[in-house]
This record gives structure tokens, sequence and C-alpha cells, in this order.
């Protein structure tokens, strides 16, 4: 039998019934010897409840913490949310390993790991079912966690960690796990923040570039599956020993990155902003209906200086919010500066065209403005840089536009 199929039949078993696969434990664990060796290797223990046995791994790690989170600043993460959860003593981090990454009901944590904030670092404790029998003892001590600490704080934990888990519960029976109060996922922000800046925004990549965190050596994240099954017909314990030293790494680089977005969130001018933070805290800003606080970090952010696509849509949205607060002298001068052959050049012209037609009634700058996209459009669309349905919904708009002018400019010549 090859690994493949051997891996398939793991996954069948563990749709038993969780009664059955609980009494089927109690002679002992079908890997009991790697199982005693592994608890010896991380200095755990295993731990009994109600629906079985699972295997508990911890410890406290000297991490910076939390002590109290602005309101406002909390509201730019989840909005709408109550006072409470700025208490970061209610804060749960968590992180899954699972045997895939598809999701679904074949797919399991067998290794959750949680933490949280207290005096003297960051505690870290690790429930691992050394067999599928101990998934449902598992999902009741991580369902009591997060009775105590209520708020959720994850990294892609709303695409994927918190699903899985809501599936697993469901399948196993073992109860029902509560809704946190708040979910915080910081992959959100952490694109917002840093997409300019770095190709990947993977939390270890945040570390490395961003929090400046040595792993030191870590696993491959495609071979946990296989180790785990491995580990299931009597492998070594040692693999999956590194599978636990990278959950403790990811809970510590998520307590880390929560620090740092709080930080830049809360505190921008006295947190070391590059210009690409800057940008993408205006973006976070902007979505959250603070649009003066975002216009003033958008200049900030040109001030320090922006690569030249971030530069045209800095320019643009602060050009948007200088319009809307009526503020024509400054969004007309944004407006001047991305004129051009560039798609985002089209904005510039519509806007200028407006101004002039409507504002302050002058019909002939408007029209010179609508020619000039014109012929932009035209450049840009027989050079490939523009798509042939933005060119059509462009020329579409200016020609009427211009049509319009071209006949209050004869009107006004008759008279």
């Amino acid at each position: 039998m090859n690994d493949t199929l051997a891996d398939r039949f793991f996954h069948i078993s563990a749709l038993r019934p969780a009664a059955n696969r609980i009494a089927e434990a109690q002679p002992g664990l079908r890997n009991s010897t790697s199982s005693e060796a592994l608890m010896q290797l991380l200095q755990g223990e295993c731990r009994c409840n109600k629906l079985g046995n699972h295997m508990l791994a911890g410890c406290v790690s000297p991490e910076p913490g939390l002590t109290e989170v602005d309101y406002d600043t909390l509201r730019l993460l989840v909005p709408g949310a109550e006072h409470s959860v700025c208490d970061p003593s209610r804060w749960l981090l968590l992180d899954t390993e699972t045997t895939g990454l598809s999701g679904g009901t074949g797919t399991y944590a067998f290794l959750v790991g949680v933490a949280w904030w207290e005096e003297g670092g960051l505690r870290i404790q690790q429930f691992f079912m050394r067999d599928f029998t101990e998934e449902p003892s598992l999902l009741l001590e991580v369902a009591r966690r997060l009775e105590e600490r209520p708020v959720l704080v994850t990294f892609n934990g709303k695409s994927f960690d918190w699903p899985l888990l809501q599936t697993r519960y469901r399948m196993t029976r073992a109860r029902s796990i509560p809704d946190p109060e708040a979910h915080l996922d910081l992959l959100h922000p952490a694109r917002q923040l840093w997409r300019l800046r770095l190709k990947s925004v993977a939390l270890a990549e945040l570390e490395r570039n961003v929090l400046h965190l040595d792993r030191g050596y870590d696993i491959p994240s495609e071979t946990i599956p296989q180790r785990y099954f491995t580990f299931l017909r009597g492998g070594p314990p040692e693999p999956i020993a590194e599978i636990f030293h990278h959950n403790r790494m990811d809970l510590r680089g998520l307590a880390a990155l929560a620090v740092r977005i709080l930080d830049i969130l809360g505190k921008s001018e006295e947190s070391g902003c590059g210009a690409e933070e800057l940008f993408g805290l205006s973006r976070i800003l902007q979505r959250r209906g603070n649009s003066i606080e975002a216009g003033e970090t958008y200049r900030r952010a040109l001030d320090h200086g922006l690569p030249q696509s971030a530069e045209r849509l800095a320019r643009r949205e602060l050009a948007l919010i200088a319009r809307r607060r009526r503020d024509y002298e400054l969004s007309n001068a944004l407006w001047e500066k991305l004129l051009g052959d560039f798609p985002e050049s089209m904005k510039a012209y519509e806007q200028l065209a407006i101004y002039y037609e409507h504002h302050v009634r002058k019909p002939k700058k408007a029209a010179g403005l609508a020619r000039e996209a014109l012929c932009k459009l035209q450049e840009g669309f027989q050079a490939g840089r523009l798509p042939a349905h933005k060119y059509r919904q462009w020329h579409g708009s200016f020609r009427r536009r211009l049509d319009r002018l071209d006949a209050r400019i004869l009107k006004s010549m008759g008279n």
C-alpha cells in the first residue's frame, strides 16, 4: 500500500462516530511508543476530560505584550466592536496545523496552538491529538479557552482556521464552539500595510522583513500533513516536535504582528512608518470613513516618496478627498500632476473638465481637456495600454461631454 492510499484510509477512519472512537481508544494508542517519546521530548503531558484524552504542551515566551488598546484604533480593525474588546487580556491568539490545506470535512486540525499575554510574557498552549480518537477531547479544551478569552486573533483565520474548527465541531458533535465576541484577522490589515513593499505577506515573510524575527531552522509548511500521517503509523517523534516548534513560532509571530499593527494604527507618527506603510494606513482609514485622517496620511506618504504606481493612486485618492471637502485648489493641483497618457489620467481629465464646466463656467477650457483626453485614449488603446472595455467606457463619456460643450460654445457665440 503506498503512502497516499494509506493517508486516505486514515481520513476515512476518522469519520467514524466520536463515541466509538473514544471507546476504541481506551486500550491504548496505535502509536503509544512514539507518543510517549514525543511527550518526553516536548515535556508535554496527557490531559483527560469527559470526552477522552489528548496531549498538552506549554511554555511562556518573553514577548512584548499589550495592556490596553485605544477604542478608535481597534475600530479600524473591527468596525462596531464593543469597548470590552479593547482589553487584550480577553484576546486568544490561535493557529492550527492540519492534515491539508483544502478545508472541508476531510481536513483535521491535529494540533491547535493558542496563546495569550500575561505577566511575564506570552503563554502558549498546544493541544495535540496523538490519534484521531483524541479529536473530541482536544476540541473541548479549545472551546474552554475561547470561553475564557472570547476575542479571537488569527492570521487568515476567517478564511481557514475558524471555518475548519467549526466544521470539526459539527462533525464530532463534541460540543458547540462559542462564537467569538470579535475576530481580529491580521492578514487583511497586513495586506493593506505591506503588499506594496513585499511580494508575499505570508506570516514568515512579515516576520523576516517587517518584524525582524529570526525563526532559525523551520520546516516547510507543505511537509506537515505527511509528517503527521507518518507519526500515526508509528513514525519517530522528532518530525512532530518540529511541527510544534513551527506552531509556536507562528503564535509568537502573530503576537508580534498584532503589537506592530496596533502601533501603526494608533501612533503612526511615532512608529517609524515608511511611505508604503503610510499609504496602506491611508487606505484603511479611508475604508473606515476617516477621510480627513486618510488625506493627511496620504500627504505624509507622498512626502516620504512612493513607488510610481502608488504615488498616482495616492494623488488620485487625495484629490477626491479634497474635492469632497470643496478644496478645489488642492484637488486641481493634484489632478494636474496626474494628466498624461497612463490609464489613471482619465479620472484627472474628467474631474478637471467637470470643474471648468460646472464650477467656474469655462466651457472652452473644459472642451480642451475633453479633446486631449480623447487623443490620449486613442494613443493608449492603439499602443495596447488600455483594455477595449475601458476604452469604450471612457471614450463614450468624453465624447458626450465634448458634444455638449461644443453645442454650448456655439450657442454662446451665436448670442
